[in-house]
C-alpha cells in the first residue's frame, strides 16, 4: 500500500468508504476490510455508522498505529461548542481515544472559518485528531482556509472520478501539497459499464472499475475510497493497485465526458 504523507500523518491511498452502509453490514465489511489489509477507513457523523465501525475496529485488535481512521461534522454542528459535542460523540461511537483526521463534511452558508479552525485546531493540539481538514470546499473556501486562516489543513475530500474534471481544484491543491481524497472514485458504479473501461480492462487483465480507480491511484497526490461491502469487491480495489495503464489507456479515458457531477446537495458551494 502506497501513502500520502500530509501534516504529520500517514494516508493509505487506497481506503474504504462506507457511505450508507450500517448496522451489521457495515461491521461486517469493515472486519472484511481490514482482514485483507486495508488500513484507511472513512466514516462520517452523518452516515450513522460510526458504532459499527467501532465495533468492527475493536474486533479486528490491529494495532491502532498501524490503523487509518476519518470521520466527519456535519455542516449543521459548525458551531464551535457544537464541534466539540459532534466530535465528542464520534470518538465515543468509534471506541478511540483519537482519529487520525477529522474533517469538515461540507460547508454551510453561515459558518464562521476561523472560529471553526480555532476549535479543529484545538481539537489537534489536544492529541485528538491527529489531523484536521475538509470536504467539498471549491478554490475559493480554500483559499480563505489556507491563504488567510492559515489553517494546516490535511486533505480535501471531494466527488472525483473518471466521468468528472476536477483539474482547477488538483492544481490548487498540487500547488500548497495538500492530497485530494476523491469519493464516488467509480462513479457510483458507471465506470463499471463504461465501454472505453471496459475495453481498457480487457488489454490488460482488468476489469472497467480497476480501470478507473488505477487511474486515480496514478495522480500525483490523489488518495481514493471506494465504497464496498463485499470482500470479492474489496480485494478487486485492492488489485487495481496492479493495473498498469499506458499513455494510450490515459487518452482514452480523458476523451470521456467529464462533466457528470453525481453529488451535487442544494447545500454544496458553488464549483468552480
Amino acid at each position: 500500500m502506497e501513502y500520502l504523507h500530509t501534516q504529520g500523518i500517514s494516508l493509505p491511498r487506497l481506503g474504504l468508504g462506507t457511505y450508507r452502509m450500517q448496522g451489521d453490514v457495515c461491521r461486517a465489511a469493515v472486519e472484511s476490510a481490514l482482514a485483507l489489509g486495508y488500513r484507511h477507513i472513512d466514516t462520517a457523523e452523518m452516515y450513522g455508522n460510526e458504532d459499527a465501525i467501532g465495533a468492527a475496529i475493536a474486533a479486528a485488535r490491529i494495532e491502532r498505529s498501524a490503523l487509518h481512521v476519518t470521520t466527519k461534522v456535519w455542516n449543521e454542528n459548525l458551531a464551535p461548542d457544537a464541534i466539540r459535542r459532534a466530535f465528542d460523540q464520534s470518538l465515543k461511537k468509534l471506541r478511540l481515544d483519537h482519529v487520525d483526521l477529522y474533517l469538515v463534511h461540507w460547508p454551510s452558508r453561515t459558518m464562521n472559518l476561523p472560529a471553526m479552525f480555532e476549535t479543529l485546531l484545538r481539537l489537534k493540539q489536544e492529541g485528538r485528531t491527529r489531523a484536521i481538514g475538509v470536504a467539498n470546499f471549491n478554490v475559493a473556501l480554500l483559499k480563505t482556509v489556507v491563504e488567510e486562516i492559515k489553517a494546516p489543513i490535511a486533505c480535501n475530500q471531494v466527488e472525483y472520478h473518471v466521468l468528472l474534471d476536477q483539474t482547477p481544484l488538483r492544481r490548487y491543491l498540487e500547488a500548497k501539497s495538500i492530497p485530494l481524497v476523491a469519493y464516488c472514485p467509480l462513479a457510483q458504479g458507471r465506470a463499471a459499464s463504461d465501454q472505453t473501461l471496459m475495453a481498457i480492462g480487457r488489454k490488460h487483465g482488468a476489469s472497467a472499475a480497476q480501470v478507473a480507480l488505477k487511474w486515480l491511484l496514478d495522480q500525483d497526490g490523489v488518495a481514493a475510497i471506494p465504497k464496498a461491502s463485499r470482500a470479492e469487491s474489496q480485494q478487486a480495489n485492492l488489485d487495481a493497485q496492479n493495473v498498469g495503464l499506458d499513455d494510450e489507456d490515459r487518452q482514452a479515458i480523458a476523451a470521456l465526458p467529464k462533466d457528470r457531477r453525481l453529488v451535487n446537495p442544494p447545500f454544496a458551494p458553488a464549483w468552480d
